[in-house]
């Protein structure tokens, strides 16, 4: 009996290697997130990408580059899965080939991530087994079309019968897959640790945001984001849960003593909120990978104190849960700046997503080199022994951020009506603060803009600037800082890498 059609065998490869998926999703609920064969994929393709892969990546899609990368992932699975399948036959049996293969390499990411044994990999080999044999069984001939099918033949019968076979096993894959990520999300998920969190008493209180740091008569970003609107960039594919009995943070390196703090431990030292704007070294000239908050926690220099730091340690390589490793300078995390180890943001337990229950926050630096989340070890050693993640792919080791500001108002392309208009946007400079904001509207002259009151060193500065049109038309408007040191914001143009982008920001507006 002659095989399916050519068309039908590619949605077989497909229903099988959705089948393998969903199988490997479903029982890795039973063995824990180390079994998790799709977070380990993933997190081994970010990995293994080129850093330039990476930045692209972060450029184009922003805090949505997990969800490019798991669609990518699976429209590439499900193509070759096609591809391969179309060839399957009972004696060359391309299509069960690349999905033993594809298998293979899903154990071999499992057991590459920190912690996994040859127990996580039953579920990726159950899977792998399962679609095999489903590809099998829909191309083996069994519910073949006859080419010209004879009324009373049967043949249309077995093959409608063969297309919804495929469309079960496809929809039983797909329905086994999204209900293996729910359970395990239902089940490893530490909200509810985090909603039994009570944060501890303040010992030292930021001073309170005066209501003139926000600039009147146009929209912009509120001083303070909101835990929601924060931007996320990471690492981690899925969010880490940690919980904070699990909780520990080591010090070890070149100290005196190595000490392990569990979260009670934290109790004996001062709680400090300080508000920080934190800024991605991926930003772009005018980007929105910028967002300020109230944090709250502990000062790291506290914490390093009791180790005993080494006076040669020049760097702190910070490492999260799931192995994402930072380099931060010493002195960053030991001088009157305050950097924290924070367990609250904005009045709350940290949100998962932002590194619950503890991360740090350091002003001043790109958080490539300082923001770690999930924060369980911090080695003392120096930059000239030691690369931490970043680094390696390219970037520069110690990251200060740079002097920037960004139009908000107008967008870019936006009309504006003709009459009084109010721009605005926002200016950072952190750990030197930011002392002027000028704006230029087509090639006249700098001008100054109005700032909100200037909140702190750590924090961005909002501006607004009055403008009266003089004749319709299209119009460009550009902006420039000079922080707290007397320094200019410079017009060079520089890509984020490697160390943060830079220029002036230009917007393009029509006035009706």
């Amino acid at each position: 009996m002659a095989g399916p059609a050519p068309e039908k065998r590619m949605l077989a490869g497909i229903a099988a290697a959705a089948v393998a998926l969903g199988v490997t999703q479903l029982l890795a609920v039973a063995f824990g997130p180390q079994a998790d064969a799709r977070t380990a994929i993933g997190s081994t393709i970010i990995d293994l990408s080129p850093g330039p892969v990476k930045e692209w990546t972060i450029q184009t899609f922003g805090t949505a580059d997990k969800l490019f990368l798991t669609i990518v992932v699976l429209g590439v699975i499900a193509l070759i899965a096609a591809v391969t399948a179309r060839w399957e036959t009972r004696r060359v049996p391309v299509g069960s080939a690349a999905i033993g293969l594809a298998g293979i390499l899903g154990c071999a990411a499992v057991l590459s991530r920190e912690g996994a044994t040859m127990l996580d990999i039953v579920p990726t080999v159950v899977g792998t087994v399962c679609g095999v044999a489903v590809l099998r069984l829909l191309t083996s001939g069994r519910f073949t079309d006859a080419p010209e099918p004879t009324e009373g033949s049967g043949s249309a019968d077995q093959g409608r019968r063969l297309s919804l076979m495929t469309l079960g096993f496809l929809g039983a894959g797909a329905l086994s897959g999204v209900g293996g990520v729910v359970l395990s999300r239902m089940l490893s998920s530490v909200s509810g640790d985090r909603d039994a969190f009570a944060l501890p008493r303040i010992n030292v209180a930021a001073p309170p945001v005066p209501p003139t740091v926000q600039p009147k008569g146009v929209a912009l970003p509120s001083f303070i984001t909101s835990n929601a609107d924060f931007y996320r960039i990471d690492t981690a594919l899925s969010v880490p849960q940690l919980s904070r009995v699990d909780w520990q943070l080591k010090i070890h390196g070149m100290v005196d003593r190595e000490i392990t703090y569990r979260f009670q431990d934290l109790d004996r030292f001062e709680v400090v909120e300080k508000l920080v704007t934190l800024t991605c070294v991926s930003n772009p000239v005018g980007g929105d990978l910028v967002s300020n908050a109230a944090w709250m926690g502990y000062r790291v220099r506290d914490l390093l104190a009791e180790a005993g730091v080494h006076p040669d340690a020049d760097m702190v390589l910070s490492m999260s849960i799931d192995g994402f490793t930072a380099g931060t300078p010493v002195e960053a995390l030991t001088d009157k700046r305050d950097a924290l180890l924070a367990v609250g943001m904005n009045g709350q337990p940290l949100p998962t997503e932002h590194g619950y229950p503890a991360r740090l926050v350091v002003p001043g630096l790109y958080g490539y080199v300082s923001a770690t989340k999930w924060i369980v070890d911090l080695e003392l050693t120096r930059f000239d022994r030691a690369e931490a993640y970043w680094t390696r792919l390219g970037w520069s080791p110690r990251g200060p951020i740079k002097t920037e500001s960004r139009i908000d108002v107008p967008r870019s392309g936006q009309d504006v009506a003709q009459g009084p208009a109010t721009f605005g946007g926002v200016a950072w400079a952190q750990n030197r603060g930011v002392r002027g904001v000028e704006v230029r509207i087509d090639d006249g002259d700098w001008q100054p803009a109005d700032l909100g009151t200037g909140y702190s060193n750590n924090t961005w500065r909002l501006w607004s600037f009055d403008w009266q049109p003089t004749q319709p038309g299209l119009h460009t408007i550009a902006v420039r800082a000079t922080d707290n040191t007397g320094a200019v914001q410079t017009s060079e143009q520089a890509d984020p890498v490697p160390d943060g982008a830079s220029g002036w920001h230009t917007v393009s507006f029509a006035v009706k």
